[in-house]
């Protein structure tokens, strides 16, 4: 008797988690999110050398790209087109690995809870999307990978509750990814593909192999 009470407990908790968490995510999501952010982190290093900037050395600029405030609009625009194409192509993996989710175990996909989780990430991302336009416009170039970094854990972190409570360890670690880069102006790059990319890949292959 108390096992079948025991088994109807977990069922109607697993009820519970269901209609008020958003839970179809993959860990192959984070992956190939990672992975994406790696592949761009490392165009990015090569447009630096083909205008000039020794990223790990001295080159026609100061060291790195963030400190300077004459880079050629044509780099800026190039830069912001490939973290464009490295948004949406996340944004692709992550719907394409969740659908494939939510049919393999026959979950729904756009619920309250997903509502909610959306809601939750747009407001901090939106802020920050803005904040890093104003930095550009500025020229302000040394805190835009920081405040990415800052923005996207504040964003992890907010949504957290409608989502796998495992997503605000990530959270975190961007926030201290952000905070350190903050110190060390003029490597932003590293401490971008450390966040994006690197933390993404292990987060997702924790989620997978905890989740599957």
């Amino acid at each position: 008797m108390n096992q079948k009470h025991q088994e109807d407990l977990a069922h109607i908790r697993s009820m519970m988690e269901r209609s008020s968490r958003f839970i179809s995510l993959s860990g192959l999501s984070g992956v190939f999110a990672g992975l994406s952010a790696l592949i761009g982190g490392l165009y990015v290093y090569q447009l630096f050398k083909i205008n000039g900037v020794d990223y790990f050395g001295e080159g026609d600029y100061e060291r790195g790209y963030e400190g300077v405030s004459t880079i050629p609009f044509k780099l800026v625009s190039e830069l912001v087109v490939t973290g464009i194409v490295i948004l949406v192509c996340a944004f692709v993996f992550g719907l394409a690995f969740t659908i494939r989710k939510s049919k393999k175990y026959n979950l729904p996909i756009w619920t309250s809870a997903t509502k909610k989780m959306l809601f939750n990430l747009a407001i901090p991302l939106t802020v920050g999307g803005v904040f890093c336009l104003s930095l550009l416009y500025h020229q302000n170039y040394g805190l835009v990978a920081p405040a990415t970094l800052l923005f996207y854990g504040l964003a992890l972190i907010n949504a957290e509750k409608y989502t796998f409570s495992d997503i605000k360890y990530l959270g975190y670690c961007q926030l201290f990814l952000g905070c350190v880069s903050l110190f060390l102006i003029g490597y932003g790059l590293v401490f971008w593909i450390i966040g994006f990319g690197i933390l993404h890949i292990l987060y997702g292959l924790i989620m997978f192999r905890k989740y599957k």
